[in-house]
């Protein structure tokens, strides 16, 4: 249907009910039209995910692009195996920070061991305990982590009070004078459980406004 682990509508129409100044928010973004990202692996998608923190989408796609043609052949993507017996001189010169380098070793590492959950594992684990695994990754921090759950996975109830573009939302949608702590923000969020993902989408709209 959607890709979704809940029913887009249903948790809307949740959303307005249990909290009137959010369901004002909805009112003026529209349609929950979030869009999940295509994982063929989730050692793909902690690549990517590495190769692009703190880069402009841009950047990040030519860095990117610039590592999958070091494997030609690897018509699925590249894997961790190929990361391991690259060199990182090799890696390096593509782009990529010495620290993302060691990073991407570290995630290519653990897929190989089998420490990590394959990506049919990680839609059968918990929220909690899938983010616990992640952030054992270099590299990969609880932002990190809930950013997959959110758009890899789909999951319904992720607050990621952490996010400084989440916290603005809330302060500008909620005409607040200040960014609220990550503790009010996980207090105000109560009210939005279990679909606090769909929240969090419609807040992040109000900054494209």
């Amino acid at each position: 249907m959607t890709g979704f682990g809940f029913e887009p509508k249903a948790a809307v129409a949740r959303l307005r009910k249990a909290d009137p100044a959010l369901a004002e928010v909805i009112g003026a973004v529209g349609p929950f039209a979030m869009q999940l990202k295509s994982s063929r692996s989730l050692f793909g998608a902690l690549a990517e995910a590495i190769v692009y923190q703190q880069l402009s989408n841009k950047a990040a796609a030519t860095i990117y692009g610039r590592i999958e043609a070091l494997y030609p052949r690897a018509q699925q993507g590249f894997t961790a195996a190929h990361i391991l017996r690259t060199a990182d001189d090799r890696l390096r010169e593509v782009g990529l920070s010495r620290a993302k380098v060691m990073a991407l070793r570290d995630l290519a590492q653990r897929v190989a061991k089998r420490q990590l959950p394959t990506l049919d594992e990680a839609h059968r684990l918990g929220d909690a305990a899938l983010i616990e695994r992640l952030v054992e990754v270099r590299g990969i921090g609880r932002w990190s982590a809930e950013m997959f759950l959110m758009f890899r996975l789909g999951r319904p109830d992720v607050l990621p009070v952490d996010d400084y573009s989440l916290r603005k939302a809330y302060a500008t949608a909620f005409r607040k004078r200040q960014l609220p702590s990550p503790e009010a923000l996980t207090k105000a969020g109560e009210k939005w459980r279990p679909f606090r993902t769909v929240a969090s989408w419609y807040l992040w709209q109000t900054l494209n406004k």
